[in-house]
């Protein structure tokens, strides 16, 4: 028989989801992971692809955590790429494009092979109250599981519906019922939902694109894995090629005539910014053209997604549309593309943990909180499922801040900033992000991980241990080393400018053009190390002189962040504020300085003046607390 108790209940089988589900069965907690399918669990419903500019900081961050999707982005990616890399490192972004079938079966091993985790097919009508907290949830048939904590990842299911041109119908992606009972329940609760909208371009078949005239984009040789446990990748032998073409003034022409027959965008509801419909495009900006990158779905897939035109047209147009485009003449469409509209809850209603300040042990991560992309569900997938496993076991929270991850820049902007339309992470996000670099993920949270959240298992520490002392015992060898200007040139056979200044190896190894390679002929002990770590050497060096200015401002952040207000100050009482910011204080009632800064509408000088306030009332609000 089926256990029908358990710690922590995960509701959803995306990507946060899986995260969530995985981690909250790693800190020890019973954990049942229930979805409408199990054979949707890990599916890529839009685009096959994983990282990118930002986005790709959060995977390394979350397989830090020994979270999943990076390793199986490993197993499965079938083209990986540094983007940015004009750029300084701090802002380069690892991208994969992952075959679907691959990625989704590995993942629905990886659910079925966690300890302490079950898989429950089974749709999700109600959540069950346990007086003011939350106590479970009702399946569809009546029954009932129990959790002292439970996390919803509902995606895009929350009372979705699915757009194609001027049709309309309930779903929460193509061919999958959306979930409307639990939607019923929130609002109930008086959780302040509201609506966004994304969409998925057509799919084609790879048989009837002509690549011969479009460009060609390889991947990266050899590809950098996603996970920090990896030195290569398993497809290795088989990566593939995307290609590059572009729209025309032929395909906006067919839009802007049709505009009027998508019943989806004249919705007016919030879609993403930062990934628009092509009509949204056409619309929206007079380009001549728009890129669009023909990507492929998988290493045995006949299907071709062709990224940048996600669209809603009706379907005779669509086709049209594809047609109009450079190697897409003879295009055959196999799937249309379509527009999903549906609920989502403002996440300033939640803690850092992801827990809900309306209903006690539930959580909320993905979609539901008003993102966008896979890689920032799974991120909050990840800390909501910590901290489900941690509540039901009666451990202390486990949080981020914007000083110690991507991970947490995102959450803190979710919580001060809301979601008036779909969020997307990007490295312009964080104000630490010479720091908060890719490559050192694990030196920033792996530790963290295991010492304070309990996510990560004893043999990834012991790995981490290792490469850690490693890295160290080197940068203390570059710094012991110091040789004047001449010298260097003389042993490495270089030109530096003649400025006299006496520098250590690491020092000479963070100049311009300077690589571990050439150090290595004065320092031999570089030559035995791996190549991987010695790409970390490099870019710890050109950053090391970084390093203190970038701590004295962590330091002033978090001396600001952790000054802790009372919580029954009355901000009306500050009459100097304007109105908006007391407003705001008054709705989100932060819980330190630092969180007040960040709260819209609040400024500096609104900052100082609750400082002093606080300061000049300390003594009054904390008699009137302890009252």
């Amino acid at each position: 028989p089926m256990r029908r108790v358990f710690d922590a209940i995960v509701v959803g089988g995306g990507h946060a989801g899986c995260e969530a589900a995985a981690a909250a069965a790693r800190v020890g907690a019973r954990t049942a992971l229930v979805t409408h399918k199990i054979e949707t669990i890990g599916e890529m419903s839009c685009n096959p692809s994983f990282g990118g500019v930002g986005k790709g900081h959060l995977v390394r961050e979350i397989d830090a955590l020994d979270g999943v999707c990076g390793r199986l982005c490993d197993h499965a990616g079938i083209q990986f790429r540094m983007l940015n890399r004009s750029k300084g490192p701090a802002v380069w972004g690892p991208r994969a494009q992952v075959d679907r079938n691959l990625y989704r079966q590995a993942m629905q091993r990886e659910m079925h092979n966690t300890p302490n985790l079950s898989v429950v097919a089974a749709p999700v009508e109600d959540l069950v109250l346990d007086g003011l907290r939350v106590g479970g949830v009702v399946l569809g048939d009546g029954s009932v599981l129990q959790a002292k904590s439970v996390v919803l990842t509902t995606g895009t299911f929350l009372r979705g519906e699915v757009f194609l041109g001027e049709k309309m119908f309930p779903a929460g992606r193509r061919g999958d019922q959306p979930a409307t009972g639990l939607a019923h329940t929130l609002e109930r609760l008086k959780f302040p939902l509201g609506r966004l909208k994304t969409g998925t371009p057509p799919r084609i078949a790879k048989a009837s694109v002509d690549f011969s005239e479009l460009e060609v984009q390889h991947s990266d040789d050899p590809p950098e894995p996603f996970s920090f446990l990896h030195q290569s990748v398993e497809q290795r032998a088989q990566l593939m090629v995307c290609h590059l073409t572009h729209t025309s003034e032929h395909t906006h022409a067919i839009i802007r005539d049709n505009i009027h027959r998508s019943k989806y965008i004249q919705q007016d509801i919030s879609g993403p910014r930062y990934c628009p419909s092509i009509e949204a495009k056409v619309m929206r900006f007079r380009h001549p053209r728009h890129q669009v990158w023909l990507e492929p779905e998988g290493l045995d897939s006949d299907l071709i997604y062709p990224n940048g035109i996600s669209m809603t047209l009706p379907e005779e147009l669509q086709l049209e549309v594809l047609h109009s485009i450079k190697g897409l003449e003879k295009a055959e469409m196999v799937h249309p593309g379509y527009g999903v509209r549906y609920d989502y809850v403002d996440p300033r209603e939640l803690h850092h943990t992801l827990e809900s300040r309306l209903l006690p042990g539930l959580f909320l991560a993905g979609q539901i909180n008003g993102t966008t992309g896979y890689e920032e569900a799974a991120a909050q997938g990840i800390i909501a499922g910590i901290n489900a496993g941690r509540l039901s076991r009666g451990l202390s929270p486990f949080t981020l801040d914007r000083a110690d991850a991507y991970i947490g820049v995102l959450i803190d902007d979710l919580i001060r900033q809301g979601a008036p339309e779909p969020y997307r992470i990007f490295t312009s996000r964080a104000e630490y992000r010479l720091t908060l670099r890719s490559d050192n993920a694990d030196l920033r949270l792996t530790a963290k991980g295991f010492e304070q959240a309990g996510c990560v298992s004893a043999a990834r520490f012991r790995t981490f241990q290792s490469v850690k002392n490693e890295l160290a015992e080197l940068t203390a060898l570059l710094s012991a080393i110091r040789l004047s200007t001449h010298a260097w040139m003389r042993k490495l056979d270089i030109t530096l400018a003649e400025d006299g200044v006496k520098r250590s190896a690491l020092e000479l190894l963070g100049l311009k053009g300077i690589s571990a390679e050439m150090v290595s002929k004065a320092v031999p002990q570089l030559r035995d190390v791996q190549p991987s770590l010695l790409r970390r050497l490099e870019i710890e060096a050109l950053y090391d002189r970084y390093r203190q200015t970038q701590q004295r401002s962590i330091d002033i952040y978090r001396k600001e962040e952790d000054y802790v207000l009372p919580p029954n100050i009355d901000y009306a009482e500050l009459k100097s504020l304007s109105q908006e910011s007391i407003e705001q204080l008054q709705q989100h009632r932060p819980r330190t300085l630092g969180a007040a800064a960040r709260l819209s509408g609040v400024t500096p000088a609104a900052v100082v003046t609750l400082l002093q306030y606080v300061r000049s009332n300390h003594a009054r609000l904390r008699r009137e607390q302890s009252a």
